[in-house]
């Protein structure tokens, strides 16, 4: 008699973020049981709120800081806890350095007991303000310790190290992407980042806010490309970081009159100074991911735009 194969069990720390939901959504769908763990800091029950009564999901309200205990088999743990915006890791350094030290910590060695594969969500801010266009992941980053923008940069760059560590020393299967600016459902309303606050704005014809003369430039990955990638990584046979991103690069200007011509809107642009260490170029090179994961992505910044705008027009 064949033997009936058990679903995988997948952990999430962050699962009631803006991604981890998404996350959680995706490997429900793929045939997983899924743990997701949440402190609520910056996540939301309304992420996951439509998982309510789903016998493959469980949520736990718990701080990823302290001890994690599961009394099940894990296959999976996916490491997304963190703040993930400027404001955010403005008014929580703190948190956001625990996070990243304790939290990840914490997370690995739930990996290492359940003999579980980990992965680390971490950022393309490890390479802070790069002085190298596109970014690739052998570039080793420009990032002031001791900037506002420290406590994030820097609490990502140590979860990569010890995320390292534990695989030399321990012989834990790690997997780490370097995620780059993502878009589109759940994000929150005003959580500082650029899609959000440009989405706002302008579905309420106020003033656009451009930092600087709007020059700087970012590349907008809609999630659901960035979930697969990311899924697709864990899947892999690589250990090293690996960047997942749209490499199609804009100006922070293009961009807001991109968002005004999508919502239709009778805003203007408005200029203020350009914030302490915000970095001036950033456009990740995914040649890792395109030919290690066959991975790009797919969906376009103008049906990514109509989806986010569309759930943002429910929130204003």
């Amino acid at each position: 008699m064949e033997k009936k194969k058990t679903m995988p069990t997948s952990v999430i720390t962050g699962g009631a973020g803006f991604l981890g939901s998404h996350l959680v959504d995706s490997l429900i769908a793929r045939g997983h049981k899924v743990v997701a763990i949440d402190n609520l800091v910056t996540g939301s029950v309304d992420n996951i709120a439509h998982l309510a009564g789903n016998p493959q999901f469980k949520f736990i309200e718990q701080d990823v800081t302290e001890y994690l205990f599961l009394d099940m088999p894990v296959d999976y743990v996916w490491h997304f806890a963190s703040p993930a915006s400027p404001v955010d890791y403005l008014e929580l350094p703190i948190q956001t350095l625990k996070v990243g030290s304790l939290g990840t910590h914490k997370a690995l060695g739930l990996a290492m007991q359940k003999k579980a594969r980990f992965l680390l969500a971490s950022t393309s801010e490890t390479y802070g303000d790069p002085l190298v266009h596109p970014q690739t992941e052998e570039y080793w980053g420009n990032v002031n310790a001791i900037g506002p923008r420290g406590c994030y940069d820097e609490s990502k760059r140590f979860a990569e190290a010890l995320t390292v560590a534990y695989h030399r020393e321990h012989k834990v299967e790690t997997r780490i992407v370097r995620i780059f600016n993502t878009y589109g459902p759940r994000m929150r309303l005003r959580d500082g980042r650029v899609v959000p606050a440009f989405i706002s704005q302008a579905l309420k014809n106020k003033p656009l806010t451009v930092f600087g003369k709007g020059e700087q430039t970012r590349s907008f990955c809609y999630c659901s490309d960035l979930i697969e990638g990311i899924y697709r990584l864990m899947m892999s046979e690589t250990d090293h970081p690996v960047n997942i991103g749209n490499p199609q690069e804009q100006t922070i200007l293009q961009f807001a009159h991109e968002i005004i011509k999508a919502t239709g809107s009778r805003s203007r642009i408005t200029y203020k100074p350009l914030p302490q260490d915000d970095p001036r170029q950033r456009q990740p090179d995914i040649t890792r991911a395109r030919t290690i994961l066959k991975w790009e992505p797919r969906v376009s910044l103008d049906e990514g735009l109509a989806r986010t705008i569309e759930y943002f027009r429910g929130k204003v």
